[in-house]
């Protein structure tokens, strides 16, 4: 009972949208808690299903008849989060497998912590809840020496006979330098720089630095790390840092935490070991509005390599921003967005539609929002409900069988609103095709300003005009039709 067989439930093939955008990162989740276990004496392996097309490619690695299967999902990457149902079903057919070989199956994820009674029902025999990796070190060594009372270990639910239980939460780590690194080894580093290559020309890897957010975003579901806020030492990521550079030529970072850098001082001393070590790497992030409006903090990022900040703009609407209980202003976010292009970051936004109490003025104010400032990249999403948020308890009782997306470009709205469904997906490919026609106009006028400027990247993004005016008309003209039929 010494050997753990490792996988995770995300599919890369089964999320078109994502497949072809062919940017993978390895499950950060799943090779800590792999790192861990092997540190204890514990022979590892990892069935890594990325790049997997069926569940049951993980048959030949069962047969291998490991002692434990755990599924043990990367709580850092937001598609998992979304617990999307094509995943949720290939989760139970390798519990089931996993079964028929004789293992002793663990399940660890956002899913099946809001879900655990579904995934014993398919074949688990224990759903850890919350975050993972002492809960899951302290059952395998009870298996291991024969207990079979497990009321004692905390974060767990499991069955007994007919029954249900489910014992008390445990601890979030507070000491996230006590973890060992990830074991990055047991990835197919060479499959992910490969698909890196050809889709972007680069190799980019995902590094966490803290766990946890302590921002109360009433639609946002924390049920891994919830509402504390850990960090690791700059001391300890620039270790992992040259860890990656050395062995596997890394090029590019995204810095997955749901807040990079919030612990007063810890950008600054980042940045400082960073150049004392001669390292020069960019990084992408996610932060808020009103943190970056200090110059300091985007000063200091900037001059570490942070050359792409995501951050939750959501609505150009003050009134929805206050609803969602962003803590956030309108003011703040182009304060920010202005800040970090004078410091040569590029601000990306994330924006969400269809919010209850949305209105076709707080759309406007949303569209006018993202033409004013243009952001680098957009990201335009509907509002999602999640188990365990305000918002999932306000819209509960107008959700019926479907309560997940099928793959994360699904957008389907599963609540009533303001609008049906089929509006905010024509919503959606209205705001992209007006965005890049006003980022167009924004290249074109630059050129006319400054000619002796001009390269050919920059006249292919100012002709872009051409191109996509007519269609942002025509996608207007649809969603016309869509409000006018309603």
């Amino acid at each position: 009972m010494s050997s753990i067989l490792f996988s995770h439930s995300y599919f890369l093939r089964f999320d078109p949208k994502q497949w072809a955008l062919g940017q993978p990162y390895a499950p950060l989740g799943t090779l800590y808690a792999a790192a861990l276990m092997r540190q204890n004496g514990y022979k590892v392996s990892l069935f890594d299903t990325m790049f997997s097309a069926d569940a049951d490619e993980v048959i030949p690695a069962l047969a291998e008849r490991p002692g434990f299967f755990v599924i043990y999902d990367d709580g850092f990457n937001y598609l998992t989060k979304m617990c999307l149902t094509n995943m949720r079903e290939a989760a139970f057919k390798m519990c089931k497998l996993a079964k028929a070989q004789g293992c002793t199956v663990i399940v660890s994820s956002s899913d099946a912590t809001d879900r655990y009674a579904d995934y014993l029902a398919e074949g688990a025999d224990f759903v850890i809840i919350g975050e993972a990796e002492h809960t899951l070190l302290e059952l395998c060594n009870h298996i291991k020496a024969g207990g079979v009372d497990y009321a004692g270990i905390l974060g767990l639910a499991y069955k007994a006979g007919d029954k249900l239980l489910k014992t008390p939460s445990r601890q979030v780590i507070k000491d996230l330098d006590s973890l060992p690194l990830p074991a990055w080894d047991l990835a197919d580093m060479a499959k992910y720089r490969a698909m890196w290559q050809q889709s972007a020309g680069y190799f980019s890897v995902n590094i966490g630095t803290t766990r946890g957010c302590p921002f109360k975003c009433n639609w946002c579901a924390k049920p891994i790390y919830g509402n504390r806020y850990n960090s690791r030492s700059p001391q300890n990521v620039v270790e992992e840092i040259v860890l990656l550079r050395r062995n596997y030529g890394i090029e590019h970072i995204w810095f997955c935490d749901d807040i990079f850098g919030l612990k007063p001082g810890w950008v600054l001393e980042f940045a400082r070991l960073l150049q004392e070590q001669q390292i020069t790497i960019r990084y992408k992030i996610q932060s808020r509005a009103d943190l970056l409006v200090e110059e300091e903090l985007v000063t200091a990022l900037a001059q570490s390599g942070c050359d792409n900040v995501w951050i939750g703009a959501e609505s150009g609407s003050q009134k929805i921003l206050d609803a969602m209980d962003k803590g956030i202003t309108i003011a703040q976010i182009g304060t920010a967005t202005a800040l970090m292009k004078q410091h040569g970051i590029k601000p990306s936004f994330f924006i969400q539609f269809g919010y209850p109490g949305e209105t076709k003025d707080d759309i406007a104010l949303t569209i006018a929002m993202i033409n004013r400032l243009l952001p680098f990249e957009i990201g335009i999403s509907v509002s999602y409900p999640l188990p365990g948020t305000v918002f999932y308890d306000r819209v509960k009782a107008e959700l019926k069988k479907k309560t997940n997306w099928t793959d994360s470009d699904e957008m389907a709205l599963m609540f009533a609103n303001t609008f049906p469904a089929p509006y905010y997906k024509q919503l959606h490919r209205y705001v992209h095709q007006n965005y890049h026609k006003h980022l167009a106009l924004s290249n074109l006028v630059r050129l006319f300003k400054n000619p002796a400027a001009l390269t050919k990247q920059g006249l292919k993004k100012a002709l872009s005009v051409l191109y996509h005016t007519p269609r942002t008309y025509m996608e207007k003209l649809k969603l016309n039709r869509l409000e006018r039929a309603l």
